[in-house]
């Protein structure tokens, strides 16, 4: 199965990483631009530092009586004594590397600790890049004396590293608080999403009503309409469905009764063994109708009617009566056990009284003919009813809760008792479990509710 992600996760993520690329790309650009902007300054400074330095080295070598008849002359008479002199160290230029060269290339100027190796032989005015040094060439006004000032590349890229982390190392700390930002912004802005998931996540299967449209925003109106119109059709076809099952069972109680009476008349009436037997056929055959239209009514009040009373009622008298209605029949296997407290709940008494008359018709059937049928109401709502009937599988007590589902198709019944105890449960939030063999017995089949308490 595809693992799905929410919609707030996704706003987050993307609007999060859509803004750290633009962050990311703003520096880029900028350290690309901020670089070369550098380049260029640096190169300026190189180039006013030649033409500072060269009139200053030959007006020191002119005072020095070293190039004086190369300056005043420039005739090339003054060659052996610039000779004499090459290798001097100026006393000035610390922050640069340099060279003064004569017309022959001799080297005549240079500054401490000068690497003659890095500068190549003079070809033009301008820039040169070699593998280590940005140099710049410049020339005296008759061009007898050249100079070369050097400046390390690596230096420029250790400015050029600091520049870098001077715009990453704040991005380290907004793109996080961002990212935080936009979190939370994404989260306050689908509140409403939020609400609408968890009121569906909340209702239970039976409640149909209309969600709340208040404070939605304008993309969530259409949905929650039309979830509203489908809660509406299901709640139309649902009654629909109750009323007709109700209506039916109702409606086929009185022919049915005048039937039984037909036939159970026509049974007394005639000397014929073979009719006698047929009209008894008949009769049985209508009283189970009779009864399964009584179980459809009793289903459709669970699943329609109302399960909640204003005031809370004590459970113990409804019990009480249901075992009595047994009891008048000839049914006197069951064994009542109440509290002597009250046990109050808000439980409508006739949604009580159908859910354990059918707990105790169920018990009577399927268990042991000859054993007794317990009912326990406990003061904190628990109604357990236990019978001695074979151990049911985990498979059928699964199916128990199904329509006309029927534990043995060797005993008569509707198949509707658990159906209509399980209506009743759901719609009320309670808890059904079936357990099967009974407790510290190896038979048996013991049914437990939870009754809510007032």
């Amino acid at each position: 199965m595809k693992k799905s992600f929410s919609l707030q996760a996704r706003l987050a993520l993307t609007i999060g990483l859509s803004v750290t690329v633009l962050w990311l790309a703003a520096a880029a650009i900028t350290a690309h631009r901020l670089t070369a902007e550098m380049e260029d300054v640096f190169d300026d400074g190189l180039r006013s530092t030649a033409q500072r330095i060269l009139p200053i080295a030959l007006h020191d070598l002119r005072e020095g009586h070293k190039t004086r008849d190369l300056v005043e002359h420039d005739d090339g008479s003054g060659s052996d004594e610039i000779e004499t002199h090459q290798g001097r160290e100026a006393r000035y230029g610390d922050d640069v590397t340099f060279i003064i060269r004569d017309n022959r290339g001799q080297v005549i100027l240079a500054s401490k600790d000068a690497d003659l190796a890095i500068f190549p032989p003079f070809s033009a005015v301008g820039f040169v890049r070699t593998d280590s040094h940005q140099i710049y060439f410049d020339a005296s006004t008759k061009g007898h004396v050249t100079i070369a000032v050097a400046e390390p590349l690596a230096h420029r890229k250790e400015l050029s590293r600091k520049m870098l982390l001077g715009l990453i190392l704040p991005l380290a700390v907004v793109i996080p608080v961002s990212l935080l930002a936009i979190f939370m912004a994404v989260r306050g802005s689908l509140y409403p999403l939020r609400a609408l998931q968890q009121e569906l996540s909340a209702r239970g299967a039976q409640n149909l009503s209309a969600l709340p449209d208040n404070n939605l925003p304008s993309e969530l109106r259409p949905i929650s309409a039309g979830i509203n119109q489908l809660l509406a059709r299901l709640k139309a076809a649902f009654s629909a469905e109750r009323d007709f099952a109700a209506n039916a069972a109702h409606e086929l109680r009185t022919p049915v009764a005048g039937a039984i009476a037909q036939a159970q008349r026509i049974r007394s009436e005639t000397a014929e063994e073979l009719t006698s037997q047929r009209a008894g056929e008949i009769t049985h055959t209508l009283k189970r109708l009779m009864r399964m239209s009584e179980k459809l009514m009793q289903l459709a009040r669970a699943e329609g009617g109302r399960l909640q009373s204003d005031e809370p009622s004590d459970l113990r008298p409804v019990l009480t009566m249901i075992v009595q209605d047994f009891t008048r029949v000839g049914e006197g296997r069951i064994v009542l056990s109440l509290p002597d407290a009250p046990v109050m709940s808000r439980l409508d008494p006739d949604a009580v009284g159908i859910l354990f008359r059918n707990l105790i018709e169920n018990a009577l059937k399927h268990g042991a003919q000859d054993c007794q049928v317990e009912a326990i109401l406990q003061p904190n709502g628990l109604l357990s009813v236990i019978n001695d009937g074979p151990v049911l599988s985990a498979d059928m007590m699964q199916r128990l809760m199904l329509r006309f589902e029927r534990g043995s198709a060797k005993i008569s019944g509707s198949g509707l008792g658990l159906s209509i105890i399980k209506a009743i449960t759901e719609r009320s939030s309670m808890m059904v479990n079936v357990i099967s063999p009974r407790p510290m017995k190896p038979q048996g089949v013991e049914v437990q509710v939870t009754l809510p308490l007032a």
